[in-house]
């Protein structure tokens, strides 16, 4: 895995980067995200620099695509910026956005910003979640939809990201991961996600090279 030190003069494509908010239009309204690389780190940038982030493919997935999401309540893992969690909440979701404690303050922030406290059906709740610990804080099986960003990047961290979809998805919940194929860890979680999930893949950005995988639990084996 490279390193690419973070410089104020950094290659232009990441120019993008160095700003400190990004303004979509998604869900019909102004989502203005502040992000800020050198206080969190990658988690805390949205990813826009030459292609779309894999958060824009999948917040644009939920507001075209036939998902309906009023009145439901969905969870958002390693959220960063929070931009698919809020886009979830604008079209009606009651949604929980977690990520580690680093990204909380910036996350939480960016969730006042965007969802008025008054939104109803939708709402956002900002969480603390790191993947397999304190999973007992969230009720088992209790979110309809488990969404997911560019979250398949390390693989010491699959063991506990399928133990945290294992214990919040009930045999209907339906995971949304947006991700690329780029290295043979990605294909190898994919493996291990359908060892337990029946996955497939809904949508694919070509443009952006981003592909949009729906997973719902494999229903248990009769014992004979």
């Amino acid at each position: 895995m490279a390193l690419v030190p973070y410089t104020e003069n950094a290659l232009p494509a990441l120019a993008k980067l160095h700003n400190s908010t990004a303004t979509f239009h998604l869900a019909g309204r102004e989502v203005l995200l502040n992000q800020d690389w050198r206080k969190s780190g990658v988690a805390a940038v949205v990813w826009d620099a030459v292609s779309y982030t894999r958060a824009v493919v999948l917040a644009l997935y939920l507001e075209l695509a036939p998902v309906e999401l009023r009145g439901r309540p969905v969870i958002e893992l390693g959220a960063g910026t929070g931009l698919v969690g809020i886009v979830a909440a604008l079209l009606g979701a009651r949604v929980t956005i977690t990520d580690r404690e680093p990204a909380l303050e910036l996350l939480s922030a960016n969730v006042r910003a965007n969802v008025p406290a008054d939104l109803r059906p939708g709402s956002a709740e900002v969480s603390e979640l790191s993947w397999g610990s304190g999973l007992e804080r969230y009720p088992a099986g209790g979110f309809d939809l488990v969404l997911g960003a560019d979250i398949v990047y390390l693989e010491d961290t699959f063991p506990a990201l399928l133990a945290t979809l294992d214990h919040l998805c009930s045999d209907t919940t339906a995971v949304l991961l947006a991700c690329k194929i780029r290295y043979e860890r990605d294909s190898r979680f994919l493996e291990l996600l359908r060892e337990r999930f029946s996955v497939e893949e809904v949508h694919f950005d070509r443009q952006r090279d981003i592909h949009v995988y729906r997973a719902v639990k494999r229903a248990p084996r009769a014992e004979l």
